[in-house]
């Protein structure tokens, strides 16, 4: 075991302690100021040299004041309960069993927050690299709009760091990249009439119905790609309108969630669907996002989160590389999550290289019994400090210095 392993170990006890407590502490989208407020109390007490609550209601520490500026991205809000029959545990009173923390939030992803923030403390404690920036960030609103809080970051705060590491659950492995999102809604326009007479209107559901049926049959024919996989859609929402339920429906609206491989874009998401043989004068749409978040601040951004991959021989994927194996002496396993990530917006919309390592397994994101192991924590934390303390190599193979 390495120096910088023995040490994470020696704080896995504190690290357990405070995961625990912001897992306790219910951060739903657009809720989260009590978990921003506690996190924030932990990067004092640990010595972090300035900590910033946005006006969007991001949190970011810092450590460091070099000219080569690295971000540790982890977003603090979870997802609702859902049905709390389908749950053994209770999804806040965090119990530890088998190995185990369970609790809502605990995989997704606050328990790679609370390892990157303990990168600091251990890195403070063993000497911080010099000519190095770090900013450890708990980001707000994700899980309704990824990208959105980094959107902000970028935008409004002025900060675009030269790299990002984002402690999404990877079951410790790295992750380089995954497929990107599009949202859509399509709309079909009838005329109503009383429903007892329909054959005087004209019903909207019934010309949406083979839009649908097209929709469904597409994607099975979607473009695939070795490494990201292949593209989907999927029907996630249907609604209709109409004066009264004894009318024929004047409207009828589905609402897609298309999943985007290499290759795929805005232009060619919506493109497939005006060219479906039945879609007619229906009209298509992106929506935009714009809900406040709990500081009240609103931040419009469109509902279309591209994709991105770095390749297996840049720079931060061999830094990565390179740190992994510092610290457990073998090759890494290098992949990809299915699901979207704040990487839509350092990578996909702004060109920040981005890389991914987390703590926990992406399929317990959004379950019920959500959990991680309590072994991943101080390995995850160790990982970081060496990612930190290897920065300077990645400046190097870029030939920036």
């Amino acid at each position: 075991m390495s120096e910088i392993q023995k040490i994470a170990k020696s704080m896995e006890s504190d690290l357990i302690g405070f995961l625990r407590d912001i897992v306790t502490i219910p951060s739903v989208c657009g809720q989260e100021e009590r978990v921003v407020q506690r996190i924030k109390a932990e990067m004092k007490r640990i010595g972090y040299e300035e900590i910033i609550i946005d006006e969007f209601g991001n949190l970011l520490g810092r450590i460091g004041s070099g000219s080569r500026i690295l971000a540790i991205d982890g977003h603090c809000d979870t997802v609702e309960v859902g049905n709390a029959e389908n749950w053994t545990v209770d999804p806040y009173g965090v119990q530890l069993k088998d190995g185990m923390m369970y609790g809502r939030g605990a995989c997704d992803q606050k328990g790679g927050l609370a390892a990157a923030v303990y990168s600091g403390k251990l890195l403070l404690e063993t000497g911080f690299p010099d000519d190095v920036t770090l900013w450890v960030v708990a980001s707000i609103m994700e899980e309704d709009c990824e990208g959105l809080p980094w959107k902000y970051i970028i935008d409004k705060d002025g900060l675009k760091p030269d790299a990002v590491l984002l402690t999404e659950p990877t079951n410790l492995v790295i992750n380089r990249g995954h497929r990107g999102r599009l949202e859509m809604k399509v709309k079909t326009s009838g005329i109503s009439s009383h429903g007892s007479a329909p054959e005087r209107g004209v019903n909207a559901i019934y010309r949406m119905a083979p839009i649908i049926r097209e929709i469904e049959s597409l994607h099975e024919n979607l473009t695939s790609n070795s490494f990201l996989g292949k593209g989907s859609v999927t029907i996630s929402d249907i609604r209709s309108g109409s004066p009264s339920l004894c009318a024929v429906a004047d409207s009828c609206t589905i609402h897609l969630d298309r999943r985007l491989t290499e290759g795929e874009t805005i232009e060619t998401g919506m493109d497939e669907i005006r060219n479906l043989p039945s879609f007619g004068d229906a009209e298509i749409r992106v929506p935009e996002y714009e809900v406040p978040s709990y500081k009240g601040t609103r931040f419009a951004m469109k509902s279309y989160f591209p994709t991105w991959a770095l390749t297996e021989d840049h720079p931060l994927v061999k830094m990565a590389v390179r740190s992994y194996r510092n610290l457990f002496t073998r090759a890494p396993a290098v992949d990809k999550w299915v699901f979207s990530t704040n990487g839509v917006a350092t990578m996909g919309m702004f060109q920040i290289p981005t890389i991914g390592f987390g703590p926990g397994e992406e399929r317990y994101a959004h379950a019920p019994d959500e959990r991680i192991p309590l072994d991943h924590l101080a390995a995850a934390l160790a990982f970081y400090a060496e990612f930190v303390r290897n920065f300077n190599f990645y400046r190097i193979v870029q030939g920036i210095i």
